[in-house]
């Protein structure tokens, strides 16, 4: 993927985070898996289907975990993955590193507002991931989140 790819699969991503019904504790995250081919294998965005479902969990759910193409595929979340979580066994960061996904794009890392030290972007990268960061896309994911961030 080139970098253009990369921002415009992330400014869908940020499009669908703002589906998300807001909620007081709890970042509205958007997610899309992305072929090596670019083509889209599935999306997801928080609260999608239950009220403690994470974008890049409701993504994942919507492909079977054997899928050849996710070996080479991207998952763009708006925010940093989840490293820790009350709502459910695993975290976003787990459900990935258990996948064939290794590569990972962020528009921005999760700020210690509900969790007080996010290693989200560690975890992945010590798990053989590769994290890439669009700081230039950082305000439009945050602006969604303005429920949460004032």
């Amino acid at each position: 993927m080139t970098h253009a790819d990369d921002v415009t699969w992330m400014e869908r991503a940020i499009e669908l985070s703002r589906k998300c019904p807001p909620a007081e504790g709890a970042f509205s995250v958007g997610a899309i898996i992305v072929s090596a081919d670019g083509e889209e294998l599935a999306n997801g965005y928080s609260r999608e289907t239950d009220a403690h479902v994470h974008a890049e969990e409701s993504a994942l759910a919507k492909l079977p975990a054997d899928d050849p193409r996710l070996a080479g595929a991207t998952l763009y979340s708006t925010l940093e993955p989840c490293s820790e979580r009350k709502s459910r066994p695993l975290t976003c960061t787990q459900l990935i590193l258990r996948s064939p996904i290794r590569r990972v794009v962020i528009a921005w890392r999760e700020p210690s507002l509900l969790v007080t030290n996010c290693v989200g972007v560690e975890t992945l990268r010590k798990g053989g991931g590769a994290v890439l960061e669009l700081p230039e896309l950082a305000d439009a994911a945050r602006a969604v989140n303005a429920h949460l961030l004032q």
